[in-house]
């Protein structure tokens, strides 16, 4: 019996748990090839790290990647009914198909050539670099008052302290409850980063960044760590997606309307009863990038797949090496009165940025919280 052809694209957390679990559990009758652009996968936890030049957040995919699969390293074009386009010509042929494209900053401030994002490898690396030639007292200002931002303003400030650090955004940590963010304001500012929220971006310059208040606020250099955005691979290439480029999927994972296609990771929009409380990150990318690869396996025996089911655990903030903040979380994503903070806290999360790299080695053993118990999907009636 002829092997059945399963092309992955994107070697992100949900790409490389797909792959490794689809070989693993695939008791030698599924024939897997990764398509990524780079030999290397990305640590997007350890971004900041990397760019404050405390950790590397890239590894070799050959170290990651169950032996029996393949990497491809190229981009992919477009997607047909059966095969996928790559970038420098040639095309790979498909059974299925596990679309994990990931996610990447949006950029939709003018100006936005001037920053250095913190989305991505590149960035980082560049940003690295940029940090290393500043002067004493030059001025970062960072971008973004999300998870992202935090992070990356509080490892450089404490990574330079001769820099003048400063995070400017409408909000602060709008993703914890209101009870949690005058500790992360503290944090910041135990740090030494200058907090300035309510201030809207609206345009950057070589010098500095333009607010809504018409004033300019001076940079040596600027950091961008805004909302995420999606590749436009769905989009292009006709499959159906949601009006955030995010490709559609039925309650399995199944593409709508293409059964030869699943989806994982931050790239896709699952249906709202079992979709809406998860979040980009890895957090959701790894047990979709399982439950991608388990879709696709019953699909190959003829069997009728499960519904997706992931519960949330909570937010892990680290502020720095040695500290750090913990907001638990229900299953829907709803935060509990638990809080962890300090030398703790940064203890656990580190704990869990490795825990993901070996849950990518052992895709077998990997388990996954369930989600709440499940909203019953619309009837054709109730949507009438």
């Amino acid at each position: 019996m002829a092997l059945a052809r399963v092309v992955v694209v994107g070697a992100g957390y949900a790409g490389v748990m797909a792959a490794n679990r689809l070989v693993a559990m695939g008791r030698s009758g599924v024939d897997v090839t990764v398509v990524n652009p780079r030999a290397q996968f990305v640590e997007r936890i350890r971004l900041h790290e990397h760019a404050a030049g405390v950790s590397n957040a890239a590894r070799p995919l050959s170290g990651l990647l169950h032996r029996d699969v393949r990497l491809r390293v190229a981009a992919v074009e477009a997607i047909a009914e059966r095969s996928v386009r790559l970038d420098g010509g040639g095309a790979l042929e498909f059974d299925y198909l596990l679309y994990a494209v990931g996610s990447a900053a949006a950029r939709g401030v003018a100006g936005s050539e001037h920053a250095w994002s913190i989305a991505g490898l590149a960035g980082a690396e560049a940003l690295r670099t940029r940090l290393r030639q500043l002067p004493v007292r030059a001025r970062v200002v960072v971008i973004g008052g999300g998870l992202t931002g935090i992070e990356s303003a509080a490892e450089i400030a404490y990574r330079y302290p001769s820099l003048e650090v400063e995070l400017v955004s409408q909000s602060l940590a709008a993703s914890l409850p209101r009870s949690s963010r005058p500790a992360v304001e503290r944090k910041l500012a135990n740090a030494g980063v200058l907090l300035r929220t309510g201030v809207r971006v609206t345009g950057i310059r070589a010098d500095g960044i333009e607010t809504d208040a018409g004033r300019l606020l001076l940079s040596d250099c600027t950091v961008w760590a805004g909302s995420f955005d999606v590749p436009d691979l769905a989009r292009s290439s006709g499959l159906p997606v949601d009006s955030g480029g995010r490709l559609r999927t039925d309650d399995t994972l199944v593409c709508v309307g293409q059964r030869r296609i699943v989806g994982a990771g931050d790239a896709v929009a699952p249906p709202g009863h079992v979709g809406n409380h998860l979040r980009m990150s890895c957090q959701s990318a790894m047990p979709m990038g399982a439950h991608g690869a388990d879709t696709v396996l019953a699909l190959i025996r003829g069997e009728r797949p499960a519904p997706l089911s992931i519960g949330m655990v909570g937010q892990a903030i680290s502020l720095g090496r040695h500290d750090g903040f913990i907001q638990a979380a229900h299953r829907d994503d709803t935060p509990r009165k638990v809080v962890l903070s300090g030398r703790g806290a940064a203890v656990v999360k580190e704990r869990v940025c490795r825990f993901t790299i070996t849950s990518m080695r052992f895709p077998r053993a990997y388990r996954w919280l369930p989600g709440s118990p499940a909203v019953p999907a619309p009837t054709p009636a109730a949507l009438r």
